[in-house]
């Protein structure tokens, strides 16, 4: 039977790293003024958590492989940028900012075929998960174009990009990742035909 640490690990990670990004998505929407001078760090510090957190997931091969499916070029990106944030949070918020967008915006179109994905497997809040990707999906978007230059707005923008970041993959774990105690390995199902005689 496969070991079922990797994936609670995953679950329970992306769980408190979601409510985080919502936390902080939260704060900044409220406070983009007190936010502008740590906020590059601070996103730094839990894009890189969020991203191994990610990876963990993309590892632990969970029972439907719907939420990690895509986690694996997902993860490894949100630690780059993460690590770009911190090394370089003045200069380049600009260029982060944009990269986060296009991120969130990529992140809510993978999303989105999860959810069909998920419908095809009979889960119930599939739906949840389409509305969620969405709507994230067009924020990212939103913070691409990035209608204002002021650094508050921006600061804003980026607080309600990680808010709906947060709720996407909190909703998309919670529906998706399911975590059976006494889960086998895969392995491809034979079906075995018994011979003998025909029956006339």
């Amino acid at each position: 039977m496969r070991s079922i640490k990797a994936m609670k690990t995953a679950k329970i990670g992306y769980i408190i790293m979601s409510v985080i990004l919502c936390i902080l998505g939260i704060l900044m929407i409220a406070l983009p003024d007190v936010f502008v001078p740590a906020a590059a760090k601070a996103c730094g510090i839990i894009l890189i958590l969020f991203g191994m957190v990610k990876l963990v997931g993309y590892f632990s091969r969970d029972l439907f492989r719907l939420a990690f499916q895509y986690d694996l070029a997902s993860g490894l990106l949100l630690a780059l940028l993460g690590i770009l944030m911190i090394i370089r949070p003045g200069r380049i918020m600009t260029f982060i900012s944009i990269a986060l967008g296009v991120y969130i915006l990529a992140d809510g179109l993978l999303k989105i075929q999860i959810a069909l994905d998920a419908k095809d497997f009979g889960i119930r809040k599939w739906w949840l998960i389409l509305f969620a990707a969405v709507l994230t999906g067009i924020i990212g978007f939103l913070l691409i174009l990035r209608p204002s230059e002021s650094m508050e707005i921006l600061m804003m923008l980026v607080g309600l990009s990680l808010l709906a970041e947060g709720i996407l993959n909190l909703i998309t774990v919670l529906a998706a990742v399911r975590i059976i105690r006494h889960q086998r390995p895969d392995q491809i199902d034979i079906e075995y035909c018994e011979t003998g005689e025909e029956k006339l």
